[in-house]
């Protein structure tokens, strides 16, 4: 059964055990990280209060992590925004994330158990789906679930951390390329991922990952430069 949520759509049993500026600093990395704030497009602190139903002080502590984190640029007079990507930053970001990423899946590969593979193939099944039916935002959000609950294994949380901060710089470019396109051209190497796991082959499964990477901001980058 889904979880009662409050305006800002957080689980009111989490809401609980959270600050305030914890709670509205998750709810607006998942409006950034599945594109829900369009890149380039400023939104005032004042209008970020009234759409959370929050006070400014926990809005103005999230945003400077967002900024810390890289999700956020400050535009002055009280707005920010999301920042648009230059080809210079795909590339670097193609860069670091498969530097990252691969080794996050390679020390994966070693410790998970097949339960945890069932539980992947198991999202990357309804992925697949959120892919046939044009479901953008499944799509992303399952595309992150996926990523996420792989690299939870590696018993390595500072590259998780890292890999979680590059995630939130390209999300949101995503999502532009995801409603401009659509979802059936999205390239997707998880079986190849899942497979590598289950021959417990972690050199396969950092190559997988590899192309996953390469191929979607590939596609991205070709995307946004050709706009």
């Amino acid at each position: 059964m889904d979880l009662i949520k409050n305006k800002a759509g957080i689980p009111l049993d989490d809401e609980e055990k959270r600050p305030a500026h914890e709670q509205v600093y998750r709810t607006l990395k998942s409006q950034i990280l599945f594109g829900d704030l369009v890149p380039g497009q400023p939104v005032t602190i004042q209008g970020l209060t009234d759409s959370l139903g929050v006070g400014m002080t926990p809005v103005r502590e999230a945003i400077r992590r967002l900024i810390s984190d890289g999700a956020l640029i400050f535009q002055g007079n009280r707005r920010v925004s999301v920042p648009l990507l230059s080809a210079s930053d795909i590339e670097q970001m193609i860069f670091a994330r498969i530097s990252i990423e691969t080794e996050l899946s390679r020390r994966s590969a070693k410790n998970i158990a097949a339960t945890d593979i069932d539980r992947l193939e198991d999202l990357d099944q309804r992925l697949d789906d959120m892919i046939a039916d044009g479901d953008v935002g499944g799509y992303l959000r399952l595309n992150h679930a996926f990523h996420q609950a792989l690299y939870s294994h590696a018993e390595a949380p500072i590259l998780v951390d890292l890999a979680e901060r590059l995630w939130l710089r390209f999300g949101p470019s995503l999502r532009i390329v995801c409603g401009r396109f659509g979802t059936q051209s999205l390239p997707d190497r998880h079986k190849d991922i899942i497979a590598a796991l289950r021959d417990q082959n972690a050199e396969k499964a950092a190559i997988a990952t590899a192309q996953d990477i390469e191929q979607g901001i590939g596609m991205m980058g070709d995307a946004l430069t050709t706009a």
